[in-house]
This record gives C-alpha cells, structure tokens and sequence, in this order.
C-alpha cells in the first residue's frame, strides 16, 4: 500500500526576497523548479498526496511562472497551498486569483518585522487585505494570518505594541469589536470571518544540528503525514529539514515510491512507532517537543 501523506511539500525555489531573523538563510544552491521538473513531480507523488505546499526554504511568489504551477497542480488534480511573507502579493495578484488548483493563503505576517529592512507597515498590511477581500469575494480560498513572534513568556512591551498596530488595521478590516490578542491563545486559531482565521504563536528556532541534544524521545509526524522534496530533488521527511540534512533520496534519480520505502526512511518511521527519534536533527528539533510528545 502506498503511504498517503496531508501535507506535501514541494519547495518551488530556494530563493527569499527577504532576510528574517528567525530564518536562517539556506546554505543550498539558489535555484528555481523548472516547470518540467515540477511536472514530473506530480506525476511521480499523485499516489501519495491531494495536497502540497509551494515551500520549505524561499518564497513562492519570487517564482516567475507560479501562475503556470498552480495550472499545472490543477491539472494533475491537486490542491496547493501557499505560504509567503506577503511583500509580492500586489505584483503576483493576477497569477494567483482564479486559480482553482489555490485552496489556502497562508500569510507569514512576522516577516515584516522579522526582516530588519521592512517599511511601511500600513502599505504592507493594506495590499494583502485588499488581496484577501478580492480572493475570498470570487473563490473558496482560505486565509490564515500568521503572527509567530511571540516570546515565550508573551511578556514584550515591544512585541505587544507593533503586533498591534497590525491587529488593528485586521480588525478595523474585518468589523471587529474585541481586541484580536484577548480573544486568540497563542498556537491556536481565532475566526475572523466565513474562510479568514488567525494565528498567534511564539517564535520557534528552526533544527540545527549544531544545537544541543535531547534525549531524543517522543514522537513525531514526518513521513506519518508529511513528507517533502527541496528544489533540487532531495526527499525530506518534514518541511523543518531546510537544509537537506536527512536527505533520503533524489526524486530525479528514484522514483519517490521507493525512496519512502527506502532503508533510512523506514528507519526513521520505526523509530517513531517506538517513540525514539533515530535521526540526529531529529534529536535537536523542539517541534518534536512541542508538538510531538503524543501521538
């Protein structure tokens, strides 16, 4: 039987118009898929997925031909979701409204105060509302508003303050008559309106295999529900291994099929059942921790 996975993610480039602190930027070549490459793919996952993701490193909207991918992923018969930071999306407007392939937006809206050479918050905030009420007025698209930059004790005056100032122009948008922040719990969602959500959450530190080691129990869902290619071809078990660090294959060399049922992705896999994370970048990721304690 073939393994089926929710979340599939194909990294469309490697390249990011921004330089966030909480992302360190990728040692990999800098590249795009090109539309061959991205074709081949989906033929050779069709059996694994209904849905993928345009990302791991990088922003999807950078891509000159997202419009012809998302054709394509129509196509082929599946539904993408997009993560970007959101700085594109006025120039990138016609190639993303009207695509049935698009299911969800996902706003990485951190970014802009991530990224120490940001301006302009209000235009900023502005052209993807103004996307959004479009994208939500003429398709079955859903919106997630991301703000992943609180402390962990939630306790920065700073914080507080520039979050604000977006919660505010969100609100007014959207007719609220609460305050964003006393109503959401950080990793959870809070409905904005019909298709509209969003989430606050603390920062978390990508893994790093110069990081500390824990003692690597626990469980986790990579290649459970999810599983991803990087622009080159590499196969990841999770969207946190940007870097490739547990490469298991190249989908340009094996078919995806029998990397996933390769001797290192068992491995991985059967140590999970097992509660034991065998992989060392496993080891130092606290979304293992966080998220994956249980089953």
């Amino acid at each position: 039987m073939k393994k089926k996975f929710k979340k599939f993610y194909i990294e469309t480039t490697s390249i990011c118009n921004l330089a966030c602190s909480f992302c360190p930027p990728t040692k990999r070549e800098y590249r795009f898929i090109k539309v061959e490459e991205f074709t081949k793919i989906l033929d050779d996952i069709k059996p694994h997925t209904d849905y993928i993701y345009f990302h791991v490193k990088g922003e999807p909207l950078l891509h000159p031909k997202v419009g012809e991918l998302l054709d394509i992923s129509h196509e082929k018969g599946f539904k993408v979701n997009i993560t970007t930071n959101g700085t594109l999306i006025t120039k990138n407007r016609e190639k993303l409204l009207g695509k049935p392939a698009l299911r969800q937006m996902n706003f990485s809206l951190h970014s802009f105060d991530g990224h120490e050479g940001s301006i302009d918050r209000e235009g900023y905030i502005t052209n993807i509302l103004s996307f959004v009420r479009e994208a939500v007025a003429s398709s079955n698209m859903i919106i997630s508003f991301r703000l992943w930059n609180l402390s962990r004790d939630n306790e920065s005056n700073q914080e507080r303050s520039r979050n604000r100032t977006t919660l505010a122009m969100i609100e007014k948008e959207f007719g609220l008559d609460f305050h964003i922040e006393e109503k959401v719990i950080p990793g959870s969602g809070i409905k904005l309106a019909e298709r509209i959500y969003l989430n606050q959450d603390a920062q978390f530190d990508w893994p790093d295999l110069n990081a500390e080691e824990d003692d690597g129990k626990g469980f986790c869902h990579a290649l459970r529900n999810q599983a991803g290619i990087l622009v080159d071809g590499t196969v990841i078990p999770c969207c946190l291994d940007g870097e490739g660090v547990i490469n298991l294959g190249n989908v340009h060399q094996t078919p995806f099929s029998e990397i996933v049922d390769g001797d290192r992705a068992n491995q991985l896999y059967d140590g999970f059942s097992r509660r034991e994370a065998v992989e060392e970048l496993c080891r130092k990721c606290g979304y293992r921790k966080r998220f994956g304690g249980m089953a």
